[in-house]
Order: structure tokens, then sequence, then C-alpha cells
């Protein structure tokens, strides 16, 4: 059955979309249109809180884009060289990941992680673990959440954010969405990653499906997205126990074949 995934695509040299290869060993025909484009912005600022970890008592990454901005600050020999001097002062605190995929990231630079959870549990464990006076260094995107920064400042855990990249709509979404839709007609289901990208797709995936909007099983890869596209007042058919490829192709299948 077609599956059609609204997400970035993540790719690791030649190895294709996880998504991708899972709904497919499914036995899905499964597509991959970007919702979401990502701008780093503030590297400077970046770059003066990296090289200072004794203003902090930690790290916290909420997404894959927060690593990559601090990658971006990094890019240079100039800069690589002072985070060789730094980074094992960050690994003698406490970093905190949320996902996998994240954390996978952050072990690229060389980081220790102390933590990594899914986005509903980050805050417990924090407040499990965290005994320091000194702030919690945060760098995040232009829409975030606030549960988790007012889950720690009501437990009185200093936090100190800074956002390191803009997230906006992708520039080819109504192309590229109206295209698949024109060539491959309605998909059996459709998969959001975020609530940005159900603000961002929800509204023409509608108007294109018309009569047979009902036919399609809505998947969501967790429940702040699975919350989003209620509010929209859809039915959700399917949520991924955890956020991974795996359990999302496996809630897919399930849906489809009930």
């Amino acid at each position: 059955m077609k599956v059609l995934l609204l997400k970035e695509p993540r790719e690791s040299g030649d190895e294709a979309d996880p998504y991708m290869k899972e709904l497919a060993s499914c036995g899905h025909t499964a597509a991959l249109i970007p919702a979401l484009s990502f701008r780093s912005v503030s590297l400077n600022e970046l770059s003066e809180r990296l090289f200072e970890p004794e203003r902090f008592g930690g790290l916290i990454f909420s997404s894959p884009r927060a690593v990559e901005a601090v990658k971006s600050c990094l890019d240079s020999q100039r800069h690589r060289h002072k985070w060789d001097a730094v980074k094992d002062k960050w690994n003698e605190k406490s970093v905190y990941v949320v996902g996998k995929a994240t954390a996978s990231l952050g072990m690229k630079l060389i980081l220790l992680i102390s933590a990594e959870h899914e986005g509903a549990l980050m805050d417990q464990e924090i407040m499990r673990q965290y005994f320091t006076i000194l702030p919690l260094f945060f760098p995040c995107g232009s829409i975030k959440r606030e549960v988790l920064p007012t889950a720690l400042r009501k437990n009185h855990i200093p936090l100190e954010t800074l956002t390191v990249y803009q997230t906006s709509k992708h520039p080819d979404l109504q192309k590229n969405i109206t295209d698949y839709f024109t060539q491959q007609g309605v998909p059996a289901s459709v998969a959001f990653f975020s609530p940005s990208g159900v603000r961002f797709c929800l509204d023409l995936v509608k108007r294109l499906s018309g009569s047979q909007l009902e036919q399609i099983k809505f998947a969501s890869i967790g429940p702040t997205t699975a919350d989003a596209l209620q509010s929209h007042g859809l039915t959700v058919s399917c949520c991924a126990e955890k956020p991974t490829a795996k359990h999302l192709a496996a809630a897919i299948t399930h849906a489809l074949h009930t």
C-alpha cells in the first residue's frame, strides 16, 4: 500500500532513509516529501557558549538540528581546535538528549551522553539527577515546545536557552505534495512527524484528498503530533509506540490491516 511520509530525509552516506526501508520491508510503497526547512542562526552566540563550559552545568539537545547547529560552529579548523580543548570539560558535565537520532549525532561530536530519553521523560530524568546550581545550556529551534523548560524552571533547575535554528515551511512543499497526488493518487496512509508539519501540510492534504479523505489512515510519530492532528478534527489511526522507523512501520501496517 502507498504511504506518504511528510518529513525531511535522513541519510547516512548511501544508506536510504530508515523509515522508507522499514515500510518497504513491510510490503508498502513509501514516498518521502520534506515538510520543513531549517536555517542555522545565532552561531556567534552559540560559539561563545560552547567555548565557555565553565558557565554551565550541562547540555540539553532535544533535536538533531540543534546538534547540527553545533557542528556548523565547529566546522572551521580554528573552532575545531578550540573544541578539542574544551570537549573534555563538557564531558565532565551532564549531556541530555531526546531521541536516538539526536544521541547518535551527539556522539559524533565526541560527547558522552549522560541520558537519552523520549521527550516526555527527559524532564523527569533531569530532575532525578541534576543537582548543580549552574544552568543547563539548551540550544533549540525557533519553534519549540515549552514543556521541558517550564518543568525544569518549576523545579528550580536553572536553564539558559538559545535559538540556534529557524524552522519554516519547505519552499517546494506545495508543488511536491500536489505532484504526488496527481501522479500517485490518494495514499492509503499519511504520516506526520511534527506539529509544524501538520500546520504546514494538512490543509493541502485535505484539499487534494477531497471525498477520499476519510479513507486515509493518518499516522503520527508521537503523542504531541497526534494531538496536533486531533486538534484539526482528524482521527489518528495510529501512533508509533516509540519514535523509531520500526515502531512507526509496525503501527502503520497494523492500522492498514484493521
